[in-house]
């Protein structure tokens, strides 16, 4: 992992961009430190979501948390895949037309890339927590919510989990979703504009972790209360501190 720039904001709080191999990252820590580490989730576009992952980065910072996250596969700068833009198209085509998302769909976009970026967040995870500024337990927050599914059965170290729900996920997620036993706080934006809510409903009742709560908002896809990020850290606070 290499630093490539550093910016220290107002509260305190150190904003550094890294590369990882040829993957993008920011790392944002707290002025306290050591401090646990929340990894921030994320759809792709590292840049476009800065905004996004800074205002949680540092909300997260005001509870005593260090935030991290690394751009997805076939995101950002990072190299295309036909097949992902494929598929993306299949998609798009399905939901202007009113048709049904087909299985065949949802598998295609999302489970190639669960595959590449679950082995990338636990790189990233070898490469960050060794840093003098970071510790254990470390916790995963937002999307895609079938990368946390993943990252959080396969992953010792992720310790408890903030899902956002709205993303298609395919049926062999389902089956391990039954295997998680972490704390977990899923939220749900119940007019998220092109996704399934039933989806989400019954992937939330598919979780096996027996901690598991469920907070459901009335408003589109970035329509999340603010509330919820205060919510989201007393969440952490009981399983990270």
């Amino acid at each position: 992992m290499r630093f490539t720039s550093e910016q220290r904001h107002d509260d305190g709080v150190l904003e550094r961009s890294f590369t990882l191999g040829d993957i993008p990252g920011i790392l944002w820590t707290p002025a306290a430190a050591p401090a646990p580490l929340i990894l921030l989730g994320h759809p792709g576009g590292l840049r476009a979501m800065h905004p996004r992952l800074s205002g949680r980065a540092h909300q997260a910072a005001a509870a005593g948390y260090a935030s991290a996250t690394i751009e997805l596969p076939g995101s950002g700068d990072r190299p295309r895949s036909v097949s992902a833009d494929q598929a993306r198209a299949d998609l798009r085509a399905a939901l202007t037309a009113g048709e049904p998302v087909t299985d065949d769909i949802i598998d295609r976009l999302v489970l190639p890339l669960v595959d590449a970026a679950v082995p990338e967040w636990q790189a990233a995870l070898d490469a960050l927590l060794p840093l003098p500024e970071l510790r254990g337990p470390v916790g995963y927050s937002g999307g895609v919510i079938s990368i946390g599914v993943r990252l959080a059965v396969v992953e010792p170290r992720v310790s408890a989990a903030l899902l956002f729900a709205g993303s298609f996920v395919p049926r062999a997620i389902f089956d391990e979703a039954r295997q998680l036993t972490i704390p977990l706080l899923v939220l749900l934006q119940w007019d998220d504009e092109g996704n399934d809510r039933r989806m989400a409903l019954n992937l939330f009742d598919a979780l096996g972790s027996t901690e598991k709560t469920l907070h459901a908002n009335l408003g589109g896809h970035t329509g999340v209360p603010a509330f919820e990020g205060d919510d989201g850290n007393r969440f952490f606070a009981r399983h990270l501190k």
